[in-house]
């Protein structure tokens, strides 16, 4: 494990900046290394407030997410409306500061916004109003569409810290088609340069596929965001997930990974595996970021569609518990199970969750021979 004083430029920046703007989230972050080492998780609430969107990403992760089932006929969910059963309880805001005062219980200070598009939920103002900007590091993803001035300024003065935006190419034709929606690589741009203007610190996020990974475009992708627009890039490798269910010719495999780490060192560009706060956690479920359904579920990460139990059933911690005595995540493991690690997916994915009602209980998914007693957890790399 790394420390303080190893920590990237850009980094400690950002602390510094942290520690005068927001002095209570600063302390939290400052006691991750000793909840790291005392086996404790230090996630990011991935926060699926409501499936709303105005895009039909190739890509979507969450539309099996968003079906629920009436007669016992799944119906999908269009762009404006997500279909409830009788009995489903969803969140409020009220729910939403429940659920941020038992986070902040746990010492967990950051909170991601998302959806669907967060911008267009008409109730967004209560969502950040409920986390409390002063308890928490609050980010929103965005398609960028409606990202305009006015909208980034109002963010910032409502207290987001960041808005993670979402680009695909350098190729407006390419991007507006890998999201079915034209003008949508003009709006990104617009959006980036909005959101910097406003003082929120930026972020995109691309999808990078095996097809992708070593290609001229992609480095050129990274020259453009990084020098002219002055942004950093988020890699997320293509999973076999949502709509790209079963699509493993999109996977990357752990040689494509390690030219990704060599172009870490030559741009702002990094993935979920890359070390970040001084501690090399390797694969962040659990440990390090959980995703919460729009209906309370608690998944492992984004793209893993098995619930760890349910917010409005138990307690947040003890559901979290659950997840760090599954071996794992209470373990240290170098690379991405749902990206790469084809045995995880084929064991456990392709052959549990694949072709049920998501997401699947836990129960159904890991056994016995998955489950670590607290003292066998090891979440770092020395």
């Amino acid at each position: 494990m790394t420390n303080t004083e190893e920590l990237k430029p850009i980094e400690s920046v950002k602390r510094d900046q942290l520690k005068r703007e927001k002095p209570y989230v600063y302390e939290k972050i400052m006691k991750y290394d000793g909840k790291i080492k005392r086996g404790e998780s230090i996630a990011i609430l991935q926060f699926q407030y409501d499936y709303t969107c105005n895009f039909l990403c190739e890509h979507c992760c969450i539309t099996k997410l968003r079906r629920k089932s009436i007669g016992g006929c799944a119906l999908p969910t269009n762009t404006t409306s997500t279909v409830i059963k009788q009995g489903d309880k969803s969140f409020t805001p009220d729910d939403v500061k429940e659920l941020c005062r038992q986070a902040d219980e746990m010492g967990l200070a950051h909170f991601v916004i998302t959806g669907g598009e967060p911008l267009v939920f008409t109730d967004f103002d209560k969502i950040v109003e409920a986390v409390d900007p002063q308890k928490f590091y609050i980010t929103s993803d965005t398609n960028g569409w409606f990202l305009d001035e006015k909208r980034a300024k109002h963010l910032k003065d409502i207290g987001v810290d960041k808005v993670q935006i979402s680009l695909d190419s350098l190729s407006a034709a390419e991007h507006d088609n890998f999201r079915k929606h034209a003008g949508a690589h003009e709006k990104v741009l617009r959006a980036i340069d909005a959101a910097k203007n406003a003082g929120l610190n930026v972020l995109v996020q691309t999808v990078v596929t095996k097809q992708r990974v070593r290609s001229q475009e992609f480095e050129d992708f990274l020259k453009f965001l990084n020098n002219e627009k002055g942004v950093p890039v988020f890699i997320t490798y293509a999973k076999p997930v949502g709509d790209w269910e079963g699509n493993f010719d999109a996977m990357v495999n752990q040689e494509e990974m390690d030219y990704v780490r060599e172009l870490e060192k030559k741009y702002n560009v990094f993935t979920h595996l890359t070390p970040s706060y001084g501690l090399d956690l390797g694969c962040i479920a659990v440990k390090r970021m959980v995703s919460i359904t729009k209906y309370g579920d608690i998944m492992p990460c984004p793209y893993m569609h098995v619930s760890l139990g349910n917010f409005f059933k138990e307690p947040l911690k003890d559901i979290f518990e659950r997840g760090l005595n599954t071996k794992q995540f209470g373990q240290y493991y170098e690379s991405c199970y749902m990206a790469e690690d084809r045995k995880f997916i084929d064991k456990y994915i392709a052959g549990r969750v694949y072709g049920k009602k998501l997401p699947v209980p836990y129960n159904e998914v890991f056994t016995e021979e998955d489950f670590i007693k607290p003292s066998e957890r090891k979440l770092y790399k020395d």
